[in-house]
């Protein structure tokens, strides 16, 4: 038996698993994801059934004492070169739906997208896109995109303006979280400093 302390430990080594590489160092910004269910229902005897899944896929950058936005050059320091931001870290942030949502006016079909932020000093816009994402950077691949990088419009699915709100507490990490989700839509929201940035979903029929 490992008694109390010691499932705490393993439960604890556990979680590490994903922010270490083969080598032993950690990851600078760790990958992370959130998910939702829509379309299911509860049932007292057998729980929640028929439900399908929206995830979010992203990784994770760290605040590090960074001014990230109040600076004047904050939209160049994030897109990091790229025309837009990467939303997140590393490759691609990725939405993958199982079911058909609306968000603003315009309906999504299952699949996988991705997912950018065009920054402005009082406007954010989302992006969603059909541009495929690289696991791994290759310059050769044209075919698909790692981050932002050589992001072009034409595959846009749709861009919405966000909700912005000024937060009374820091993220340190970056996070992406479905907000006030019932069994018909919700929010999705980023999460960074003291900034939150959001658009409506709905499950569409």
């Amino acid at each position: 038996m490992l008694g109390k302390l010691g499932c705490w430990m393993l439960l604890f080594s556990l979680v590490q698993v994903p922010y270490t590489v083969a080598q032993g160092r950690r990851i600078a910004s760790p990958p992370g994801d959130s998910v939702a269910e829509l379309g299911g229902q509860y049932d007292v005897r057998a729980g929640y059934f028929g439900g399908k899944r929206v995830e979010i896929r992203y990784g994770r950058p760290l605040k590090r004492g960074r001014d990230l936005f109040g600076t004047d050059d904050f939209v160049e320091f994030l897109n990091d070169g790229a025309p837009l931001w990467r939303a997140g870290a590393n490759h691609s942030t990725q939405l993958v739906t199982e079911v058909p949502l609306l968000i603003g006016t315009t309906r999504v079909e299952p699949g996988d997208y991705t997912v950018f932020i065009e920054l402005g000093a009082g406007e954010w816009t989302f992006i969603l896109s059909t541009w495929p994402a690289q696991k791994t950077y290759d310059y050769e691949n044209k075919d698909a995109l790692f981050g932002a990088y050589d992001y072009t419009p034409e595959k846009d699915v749709l861009r919405l303006t966000m909700e912005l709100e000024e937060l009374p507490f820091s993220f340190e990490q970056l996070s992406w979280q479905f907000l006030d989700v019932t069994e018909t839509g919700g929010r999705l929201a980023l999460f960074w400093d003291r900034k939150m940035a959001s658009v409506p979903f709905d499950l569409a029929r």
